[in-house]
């Protein structure tokens, strides 16, 4: 959501719409690093920051909005006003909760129960992908006259690295050419997959190291046996993490837009992933996509890639140049357009 946040704004600044933007900031937090522009900053205040958040958001976003007058309002997650007295636009990354019908996700739609509901209510929706898209249509979400599909975009930090891979070595100890996932540990993202498709890609590579990056989460194993888990980490470092693989496998099961595997190939990484949910759209053939689910494939896939890493480096570069935070911005933009008198 903030890398999100962050690519919209910088695109919004570098088509010159930033005049016309209000940022409404919870001001019970720091404000976070912005990207110069000429924006103005609003504050606001929230009780709650727990399970009862999104209910108070329904009734203070209200308040808010009216205190603002704005010509309309972006909410750029589920957080959603009760009836917003303005055109409201709304960013859906996923459905994940009701789409995907894994383990574990009672708890998450509880959680964005409220927010699926007030979301029928939004003027505009942008789905970060078609995938997303059509779930909000056959979940009957969202009328689908109302949705329009903008892909999201890597930030620009994430390109291919000189001296990733020393540098790498020097604070992680781990030659360069690894696997690596990127992510959160959850049921989701299947880390038993992700095991046993490391054990696989070593029958034809017996040292290959695996490296996991990014924040466990709460529904992560205990243990990760074999691997390198460096924890969350800046996105410089993390684009060196990028640029110095061997190869990103991600065996997630369910993506709203799968943003790890467009920041891999713009750092030159080739991927490997389970074909599911928007991961096509963002991969296309620029990358190895197996069987949702198969673990076997996905090792084998990593394997392969490793091999001839030079042709799907080339074409994860090509691929991601088709995505750029400025022709979102632009679209977007558009998407306000339609609902001004």
């Amino acid at each position: 959501m903030g890398a999100y946040a962050r690519g919209l704004l910088r695109g919004l600044i570098e088509n010159g719409f930033d005049r016309n933007l209000t940022l409404l900031l919870d001001a019970a937090f720091d404000a976070p690093a912005l990207p110069v522009g000429d924006y103005k900053v609003a504050g606001c205040r929230r009780r709650s920051h727990g399970q009862l958040a999104a209910y108070e958001d329904a009734v203070a976003l209200n308040a808010d909005i009216l205190r603002l007058a704005p010509d309309a309002y972006h909410a750029i997650d589920l957080r959603l006003p009760g009836r917003s007295p303005r055109p409201l636009v709304v960013t859906l990354h996923d459905l994940i909760p009701w789409a995907w019908r894994g383990p574990r996700m009672r708890g998450e739609r509880l959680r964005y129960w409220i927010g699926r509901r007030l979301l029928r209510r939004a003027d505009s929706v942008i789905a970060v992908s078609q995938a997303t898209a059509d779930d909000a249509t056959r979940l009957r979400t969202v009328n689908p006259r109302r949705i329009r599909v903008i892909h999201e975009a890597a930030d620009p930090v994430f390109a291919p690295r000189h001296g990733a891979a020393e540098r790498v070595r020097e604070r992680w100890r781990v030659e360069a050419g690894y696997l690596l996932f990127v992510g959160a540990l959850d049921a989701r993202k299947d880390p038993a997959a992700l095991l046993r498709a490391w054990n696989f890609a070593r029958g034809s590579h017996p040292d290959l190291p695996l490296v996991i990056a990014g924040n466990p989460g709460a529904q992560a194993p205990s243990t990760m046996p074999g691997a390198v888990r460096v924890g969350r980490v800046e996105d410089e470092d993390l684009a060196d993490l990028y640029s110095a693989a061997g190869c990103l496998v991600f065996p997630s099961r369910y993506e709203g837009f799968g943003l790890p595997c467009l920041e891999a190939m713009a750092c030159g990484c080739p991927v490997a992933a389970f074909r599911n949910s928007s991961l096509p759209e963002v991969v296309g053939d620029a990358g190895v996509l197996v069987e949702d689910g198969d673990a076997e494939a996905l090792g084998n896939a990593a394997a392969e890639l490793l091999a001839s890493p030079e042709r799907w480096r080339r074409a994860g570069l090509q691929r991601a140049r088709k995505f750029r935070w400025a022709k979102t911005a632009r679209d977007t933009i558009s998407v306000y357009e339609s609902l001004l008198p």
